[in-house]
């Protein structure tokens, strides 16, 4: 995964008026928590555009005071009229502790079905996921270069070494669905294979 940087301050207090202080002062109040105790702080609001505003996933490097930390980005709050940031929570990374996130999907080569006239219909565009930190990558690989007319790929079906998928396996991840189209031409063939019987030429009188 790659590793973002953001640089924060310990908040002397908290609560909703020092909260309301801080956003007014383009800064967002965060927690690292996952360590000996949480921490409270705020970093600059700008700081979280390469974070939040992407599909990628990422570690986070959070210097807090001088103090490093290494973390996900476990939860956001958004402001209901302006999609502002309200509040971020943080999970610090400890070695040997598994942690639990989500991972994007991303579909590689393609599939059979869809070329013989079939739809790709994606279903889950993120599955989750619990290993350690340093097994996670930046996404999840499903590969359609086997998929035909009718196949679909599902949680079940999904591996990568140290993790666990959470979703329930039964879960379709992406399908190949058959059109209309593909429906026509399919009842089309047959009839196009049969050859129409010779007449019999009139007897002679």
């Amino acid at each position: 995964m790659k590793t973002l940087a953001i640089n924060g301050t310990k908040r002397p207090e908290i609560g909703t008026k020092n909260a309301t202080q801080l956003r007014r002062s383009e800064l967002i109040p965060c927690v690292l928590y996952g360590g000996h105790e949480p921490i409270h702080f705020s970093a600059p609001e700008k700081e979280f555009r390469h974070l939040v505003y992407t599909p990628d996933i990422h570690t986070v490097e959070i210097t807090i005071d001088g103090t490093k930390y290494s973390a996900i980005m476990q939860d956001i709050q958004f402001h209901k009229v302006t999609d502002r940031i309200l509040h971020v929570d943080f999970l610090e990374l400890v070695k040997g502790k598994n942690i639990k996130m989500e991972l994007p999907v991303r579909t590689v080569g393609a599939a059979p079905g869809v070329r013989a006239g079939g739809k790709l219909v994606k279903k889950l565009r993120f599955v989750t996921a619990r290993g350690l930190a340093e097994k996670f990558p930046e996404a999840i690989d499903v590969n359609l270069e086997n998929l035909q007319i009718g196949d679909s790929v599902r949680v079940k079906d999904l591996q990568h070494e140290g993790l666990e998928f959470l979703n329930n396996g039964n879960a379709t991840i992406v399908a190949v669905r058959i059109t209309r189209n593909a429906e026509v031409a399919a009842d089309a063939a047959p009839a196009a294979g049969k050859k129409e019987a010779p007449k019999k030429e009139a007897a002679k009188k």
